[in-house]
């Protein structure tokens, strides 16, 4: 296949390449994945997502996120955020559903450019992140360097979330990667270092498994106001400021988590044949 359009959104700088499959079946394998996503030679995204048609009459479109080394995540709220506005502009509604591994997501324009997500409800079971042993999910027993002592919260894809005094003065670079494939999470993990700025604030920076460092991690900025919350650092709604600019999140009393934010559309082009096959992955 050759000449495939792709549209390249972003949600405060967590970047996407968008790909439409529902009219004829597109395949993605992680080769081009990678390609595609290398920064150098591809086009260059935190993930890739792939929008096909709904497996029940329920959604208006399934999606499917890859991320830069080929791997899959099963939700990305950010991700999902960018694919609703492409929807809601095409159709000309205001709200859509999206079917993900990780379930349906309803998804609102709230006006000014910004699109709300129900992410779903958190999960914090020990099972349900998943741990590879049971134990307390509010005290998980990890540590690396200067960082112990995380919260573990599941927004569809696991997250580890560290509580520090300065989020700046974190070596992320150094200690996500490790702690990302630590024995404890099956499935690895996104590595949060979250700094409490007052009860409706907080810093956030995000290792995202598969990706790195990311400028705006959606799902982390829900597990992180879930982890405040739940230890009592912060209220149940809060602005997440990221690298790339603020969340706004609230973890509602059915036990969702709503996200909003702005979203962008940066250009459209179309993939050369090579990408897709993979070459130079």
């Amino acid at each position: 296949m050759s000449g495939q359009p792709f549209i390249k959104m972003h949600g405060l700088g967590n970047d996407f390449v968008v790909l439409d499959g529902r009219a004829r079946p597109l395949e993605v394998s992680p080769a081009a994945a990678r390609a595609i996503g290398d920064r150098h030679t591809g086009v260059g995204f935190d993930q890739l997502i792939l929008i096909q048609p709904a497996e029940t009459g329920l959604a208006d479109a399934f999606l499917r996120f890859l991320n830069t080394d080929g791997s899959e995540s099963a939700a990305c709220g950010n991700g999902t955020r960018c694919v609703a506005a492409l929807l809601m502009a095409e159709s000309g509604k205001d709200h859509v559903v999206l079917e993900t591994e990780a379930g349906l997501l309803d998804a609102d324009a709230r006006g000014d450019g910004l699109i709300a997500v129900d992410m779903g409800p958190a999960r914090y079971d020990w099972d349900e992140i998943p741990l590879a042993e049971a134990c307390d999910t509010l005290h998980l027993p990890l540590s690396e360097g200067p960082l112990a002592d995380p919260v573990g919260v599941n927004m569809g894809n696991p997250h580890a979330v560290f509580f520090v005094d300065d989020a700046e003065a974190v070596a992320l670079a150094k200690l996500g990667p490790r702690l990302e494939r630590h024995a404890l999470f099956p499935q690895r993990a996104n590595i949060g270092v979250a700094q409490v700025i007052a009860p409706d604030r907080l810093r956030l920076r995000v290792w995202e498994r598969g990706v790195g460092i990311t400028r705006a991690c959606g799902s982390g900025a829900c597990a992180a106001l879930v982890a405040a919350a739940r230890r009592n650092l912060t209220e149940r709604r809060a602005t997440v400021a990221v690298d790339g600019g603020a969340l706004e999140i609230e973890w509602l009393e059915d036990g969702h988590v709503l996200m909003t934010g702005p979203v962008t559309r940066s250009f459209d082009g179309v993939l050369d044949a090579a990408l897709l096959n993979g070459a130079g992955s």
